[in-house]
């Protein structure tokens, strides 16, 4: 046999080929056979330790040829990589992520790099902000989790009417596989702790966190990615129930479950303590491929001896190899392997910088505009004799981007990615006669002692990826509150607020004259700017609560309790000037 590798986003896909000398006509790579009937000639051809190959993915440090050649490895993962979700409304970011979908922006930019499958999108519902991975969820409200699968179309592609339900679908070379993660209600851990155990019923289960699994299954996702979390102590790698019997068998998902990154590892306490077990429970519970990423030799070893002694079927390993070469197959893998090298000039083109900035505008959410109703300060005046702009994250645009960008735990500063920071956007927006002032942390005789006509405070939290992000106070780190109290305590202040969740702001809000709430805006802070200034009015609103004091938490709407700062579907409105 040989083999060709395609890159992939999240990891490099391998597929198997077969030559002979006499160059033996083979259905499997006839793209006008169908596709079950190229399957089942590729399968006929495949060894066990080629079948195995194809359920492990390794970490790419790791994939030299002569371990590719070895194992006859199918997939290789990449780390770190990957782009911080924005949050925002249900209406507005159906229309933005319609308008994305259209541009084929998301879609053209991996596949420019070679790249034809995408670990998205994240449909975990965030029930606790507490948990360190919030920001990858769209909302606490099913309703706008379900609506946000509409990502999965933009990825891959419209399903045609006459697919079968369950049948993966990615239309085209222009497309890219989806992954709808992380499977299921990873979300819903108590206390918000990352990984942790999430105890709940059947109703609420069913109702609040695998919605949007039927959705994305009825869109045509081509795979499903197995959370860390336990659910009612059972581990979700383990969970035969879920993963097999339900997902597979009632709901007919015909694409490949893959593991989390050392998912199985992680099925003992501690992890890796008896590998062998991991491997059996993992496979039997219905994962097709796994995410080793490291220890490939003994996962493959583990599993190989699994079979041979007759513990895992033969059967169990033909159904996740069948899984993963549908999706190869329907990525036209075998067709077209190599990267479109005529979409590389759009990576970072002004055109999709323009579209990520108007999300920007969208996203952000107007929580306070004046310590007096009928007193606005914003939008501001963008001719004024001096201006005071503060806070950590006023120029950091590792700031803005948050976790999962550059490095996995994200970056500080601005020497790693290409954007505008929001200090930078404020002085290319305000008139040339406005003096601008930078003090990262003023003291309060600095500001009073200057006579600035308003302030722009810009903290947040630091980016964190995962169990890193997991808080039990959701406090913005010093010298956060101290800017704020040092700042808004002198002048007229606007709060610009950079977080991938609700954090603690109680304390604040009566010393604050305008507060926004800007998530995680990522490169293109010129969004932030033009809504402060009037250029584009505030129309975001709240697609989480926010809550007074973490002693409330866990409280999302609807429950009997709900008593917030600012309540979801929350968020004030400003009409664009057109003369500022």
């Amino acid at each position: 046999m040989g083999r060709f590798s395609i890159p992939m986003k999240g990891f490099v896909l391998f597929c198997l080929w077969a030559v002979s000398a006499e160059a033996e006509y083979l259905k499997y790579k006839d793209p006008k056979q169908p596709m079950s009937t190229r399957i089942k000639d590729l399968m006929k051809r495949m060894t066990l330790e080629e079948k195995i190959g194809q359920m492990s993915q390794i970490e790419r440090r790791f994939a030299s040829p002569d371990v590719m050649n070895q194992y006859f490895i199918g997939s290789v993962l990449s780390v770190p990589g990957d782009t911080p979700g924005l949050n925002a409304t249900a209406e507005d970011w159906v229309n933005m992520v319609n308008k994305i979908q259209k541009a084929a922006l998301s879609t053209r930019l991996v596949r420019a790099t070679g790249i034809p499958y995408a670990f998205a999108p994240c449909v975990a519902v965030c029930r606790d902000p507490r948990w360190g991975r919030c920001y990858e969820s769209y909302s606490e409200d099913i309703n706008i989790v379900r609506t946000m699968t509409e990502i999965i179309p933009g990825l891959q592609g419209d399903v045609p009417t006459n697919s079968s339900k369950g049948v993966p679908f990615v239309g085209g070379k222009s497309k890219v596989a989806a992954c709808a993660k992380h499977y299921v209600a990873d979300g819903g851990t108590e206390r918000g702790i990352d990984e942790n155990n999430t105890v709940i019923n059947r109703t609420s289960l069913y109702g609040i966190h695998m919605p949007a699994y039927y959705d994305s299954i009825i869109k045509g996702v081509s795979t499903v990615m197995i959370s860390y979390s336990s659910l009612n102590g059972e581990k979700m790698h383990t969970n035969r129930d879920l993963v097999t019997r339900f997902l597979k068998d009632n709901l007919k998902f015909r694409g490949f479950i893959i593991s989390d990154s050392e998912g199985l590892d992680r099925i003992t306490s501690p992890p890796d303590a008896n590998y062998t077990y991991s491997v059996q429970a993992g496979i039997l519970a219905g994962i097709d491929m796994v995410m080793i990423p490291n220890n490939y030799a003994e996962f493959i070893g583990n599993l190989t001896l699994l079979v041979k002694d007759n513990i895992i079927p033969m059967s169990r390993i033909d159904d996740a190899v069948e899984r993963i070469l549908r999706v190869k197959f329907i990525l036209d893998l075998f067709e077209d392997p190599l990267a479109d090298l005529s979409l590389v000039n759009q990576l970072g083109s002004q055109e999709h910088r323009e579209l990520a900035r108007e999300a920007v505008r969208k996203s952000l959410v107007l929580l306070k505009n004046g310590k007096i109703t009928s007193q606005p300060l914003l939008p501001l005046p963008k001719k004024a004799p001096k201006i005071l702009v503060a806070g950590t994250h006023a120029d950091n645009l590792g700031y803005q981007c948050g976790g999962w960008t550059n490095q996995w735990q994200g970056v500080s500063g601005n020497n790693f990615i290409v954007g505008t920071t929001i200090l930078s956007a404020i002085k290319k927006t305000v008139d040339p006669s406005t003096q601008v002032v930078y003090q990262q942390n003023p003291d309060a005789n600095f500001v009073k002692s200057n006579k600035f006509d308003y302030a722009i405070v810009v903290v947040g939290e630091v980016p964190y990826a995962e169990m890193f992000g997991d808080s039990s106070n959701l406090t913005i780190p010093e010298p956060g509150p101290s800017t704020i109290n040092n700042v808004c305590g002198a002048v007229k202040c606007v709060v610009v607020v950079i977080s991938g969740r609700p954090v603690v702001l109680e304390p604040y809000v009566d010393k604050i004259d305008a507060l926004v709430a800007a998530w995680l805006p990522g490169t293109e802070g010129q969004g932030v700017a033009d809504v402060l200034f009037g250029e584009y009015g505030f129309t975001g609103k709240l697609a989480r609560t926010w809550f007074r004091s973490v002693d409330q938490l866990p409280m999302n709407v609807g429950d009997p309790h709900y008593n917030p700062l600012f309540p979801f579907g929350f968020g004030l409105t400003t009409q664009p000037v057109k003369m500022n």
